[in-house]
């Protein structure tokens, strides 16, 4: 299995409804990705967060699955969203399990 993180820092502009904007566009592709074990979303709340509001989570089944995810039309939709929303900066984090 793969583990799939993302970390995303937005502009101050970026406001929190755009910010649960971009938790539920991505919690509803699972619907729309093969491979998916787990999709998870979240808001970051920690005070050591340096700045990355949001997080993003996915746990595919393996790296065809991870690979197959990135030009999927729907996970495209939300990351051009994100983009216009304000997005700053990302960390992406992938592990095999």
């Amino acid at each position: 299995m793969i583990d799939h993180i993302v970390l995303v820092k937005f502009a101050e502009s970026t406001t929190p409804e755009q910010l649960a904007e971009v938790v539920s566009r991505y919690k509803a592709l699972r619907a729309h990705l093969n491979g998916v074990v787990d999709l998870q979303a979240g808001l970051n709340f920690s005070d050591k967060n340096q700045g990355y509001q949001v997080v993003l989570s996915a746990r595919f089944e393996n790296r065809a699955a991870l690979e197959a995810y990135g030009p999927n039309p729907q996970h495209q939709a939300v990351a051009a969203y994100i983009r216009e929303v304000g997005r700053l900066d990302s960390i992406v984090v992938d592990i095999e399990l």
